[in-house]
């Protein structure tokens, strides 16, 4: 390992593949990403990080820390198993760099909700000298209590006989999990992460969550959605589904058995405006009917239709265009489209679509199926390509009533 230490920062998620309670636990999703590239995406969004690697034993792990940037370093199987500090993990990670970074931070993808500005400011407070080490806490208010071998209950960190007001108690923090900023110089002289000074980081109470088990992982994903948005959406590409997301997953059919169904106009403008655009555009259907083919025809988009493998149809034509996935979106309905939305860094669901289908899904759309979906993600996507100077895009999108 070299002594060398250069004024940067680099982040280690460490990420195996052999979790017991939640099997491939860091590959699960919340918000249609995993908690993998959630914690790679919190790490690269913060100014003040230089670098992001990932120490794993898995090749799912790995291909999905590559996918989302960051650099992968393999783990000894010595350090892989159940009984392994992640100070070892962290400690292997800094002796393969040939120049040590100034301060390393340790971030654990169970926590799936970082704020990129406070980790920013922990650093900072690390950077500054105020703190050899600066951790994510949030308020703990409980009283806490144990047992001894016989069962009987007694205290923890307060009398029972007491019972203050919340605001009258000291003031008491808990571990969020999240983060831990340290001098690099002090973490390996004292292979623990809690050494010197210490300061504490404190985050939103929402933010304290720590994924352990299903019930963490569904609270996760609740606390998620109430603050999940998509003001515009940056991608290359957009895939859709036909039956409830063109149409409102409803069919009329005659008495001579011919089945029709109703499209929207604004949907069709949108995927004109999209084309225009630039974006790479395709209807993935299971279904066979002439109708897919018919309207794909009109708009002047691909049509896969009668697919029963939705995610290899689609890994294959983003192949083919050269497109890398985390930028392309899929907006899907039901359950047949959930393998698809896993594929891709965008996965959105139309406002009634299937519950499990809107779990999976980064953003859920406020209109439904057949019923101005299409446009309403066509505008997100256009948001991120609208100039000033776009007086004409303005206008349709600001005035969609005038479109005929």
């Amino acid at each position: 390992m070299s002594t060398n230490s250069e004024a940067k920062t680099l982040v280690i998620i460490p990420a195996r593949g052999g979790s017991k309670g939640i099997p491939l636990k860091n590959l699960r999703r919340i918000g249609g990403q995993t908690l993998l590239a959630r914690a790679i995406e919190s790490a690269l969004s913060t100014p003040s990080v230089s670098d992001v690697v990932v120490s794993t034993d898995h090749p799912d792990i790995k291909a999905e820390a590559l996918a989302h940037g960051a650099t992968v370093i393999d783990r000894p199987a010595t350090i892989a198993g159940d009984t392994a500090s992640s100070e070892s993990v962290l400690l292997h990670a800094l002796s393969t760099l040939d120049v040590l970074p100034q301060i390393t931070v340790f971030i654990q993808c169970t926590s799936p909700l970082i704020d990129p500005a406070d980790l920013h400011q922990a650093i900072a407070t690390v950077a500054m000298r105020d703190a050899d080490v600066s951790f994510s806490v949030v308020p703990d208010h409980g009283f806490h209590w144990g047992s001894d071998e016989t069962g009987a209950a007694h205290a923890i960190g307060h009398d029972e006989t007491r019972r203050p007001r919340r605001q009258d108690r000291e003031p008491r923090f808990r571990e969020t999990g999240a983060f831990y900023v340290m001098d690099t110089a002090g973490f390996i002289e004292a292979e623990h992460r809690f050494f010197g000074s210490l300061a504490l980081a404190h985050v939103p109470q929402a933010h304290g969550i720590d994924i352990d088990t299903e019930a963490d992982l569904d609270f996760a994903r609740w606390q998620d959605s109430k603050s999940a948005s998509a003001a515009a959406l940056d991608v290359d590409a957009l895939v859709t589904d036909f039956d409830g997301v063109h149409t409102a997953d409803t069919a009329y059919l005659s008495q001579d058995g011919i089945e029709s169904v109703r499209v929207s106009r604004g949907d069709g403008m949108g995927i004109s405006l999209l084309r225009k655009a630039g974006i790479h555009l395709m209807i993935l259907s299971s279904e066979t009917n002439p109708v897919v083919s018919a309207r794909a025809a009109k708009l002047g988009i691909d049509a896969v239709q009668g697919t029963t493998d939705k995610a290899a149809i689609l890994t294959q034509w983003m192949a083919e265009h050269g497109l890398n996935p985390a930028r392309v979106a899929y907006l899907g309905n039901d359950v047949n489209d959930l393998a698809a939305m896993n594929v891709v860094g965008w996965p959105l669901a139309v406002a009634d679509a299937h519950p499990t289908v809107l779990r999976a899904a980064r953003h859920t759309l406020t209109k439904c199926g057949g019923h101005g979906a299409v446009r309403e993600v066509a505008e997100l996507i256009l948001e991120t390509r609208t100039t000033p100077q776009d007086s004409g895009a303005a206008v349709l999108l600001q005035e969609p009533a005038l479109v005929r």
